[in-house]
Parts: C-alpha cells; sequence; structure tokens
C-alpha cells in the first residue's frame, strides 16, 4: 500500500456498529503488512493484512464501507485468502474477528473456516472487546 492509499483507508467511516473499523481508530504500526486491494479502474476498494507467524499465516481485511454488505464478501475474503496463500505459502491461515461482526462470521464459515478459540482485547476508544480465532478447517 502507498501512503496515499492509507490516508484514503484513515477517511473511511462504516456504519455503527462497524464503525469499530473506521480507519482512523488506530494508528498503523506495520504498514510493510498491507496490501492495496484495487477495481479495475485502480480505484482502492479495500485492504489485506498478512503476518507471518512460526506456525500460521495470520490474516485481516477491510473492505471499503461503500461495498459493505452488497454481496461482495466472501470474493473478497477469498481474493485476499489466495494472494496470501500464494505470497507466504502458509502451514494454514488463522483470522480474529470482533464478535460482534456477525455477518463477517458468517463469510469467514461460508469459507471453511471455523472458530478456535476467544479472547478480549481492551482499547482506548471502545473498552474491552470479545474477538473470536478462527482457522481453515481441511
Amino acid at each position: 500500500m502507498t501512503q496515499a492509499d492509507f490516508d484514503a483507508m484513515a477517511s473511511w467511516r462504516y456504519e455503527p456498529p462497524y464503525d469499530f473499523y473506521d480507519g482512523d481508530v488506530e494508528p498503523v504500526l506495520n504498514p510493510e503488512r498491507f496490501f492495496a486491494a484495487r477495481d479495475d479502474d485502480g480505484d482502492l476498494i479495500g485492504h489485506f493484512y498478512f503476518e507471518e507467524k512460526p506456525d500460521a499465516l495470520e490474516y485481516g481485511l477491510g473492505l471499503r464501507p461503500d461495498l459493505t454488505g452488497r454481496g461482495f464478501g466472501l470474493d473478497f475474503f477469498n481474493a485476499g485468502l489466495a494472494f496470501g496463500r500464494e505470497r507466504y505459502r502458509p502451514p494454514y491461515v488463522r483470522l480474529f474477528v470482533a464478535a460482534f461482526n456477525e455477518r463477517a462470521v458468517k463469510v469467514y464459515e461460508r469459507a471453511g473456516f471455523r472458530e478456535t478459540g476467544r479472547h478480549t482485547r481492551s482499547f482506548e476508544r471502545w473498552g474491552e472487546v470479545p474477538f473470536i480465532e478462527m482457522e481453515e478447517q481441511h
């Protein structure tokens, strides 16, 4: 991703409760882990995030707010997953999703991921937020 992509992402605003994912909530600490997703015209439509761990590839993603809830989730998710698998060749892929984000959980389940754990993270702006850990099932 370019700085212009990060600047664009910082202006993204989602409808509650998805405003948890607004682009300016937390500073980007590891920009090298982010990859821009673009449409055929080159416009930024989202991002993919990958973090290599010794046992797995951790995967995250974000779709531009005006494109959410329109049925693009599974294709977008699978495009990033294929990119991550090709680039990193991981033994398996793991992700973390805020437990309230039921529409994302459904997409991930349709892609073959299953819940493997739960934990809570603390955020200055949001307080304690439960997360679901999911892994691809073979």
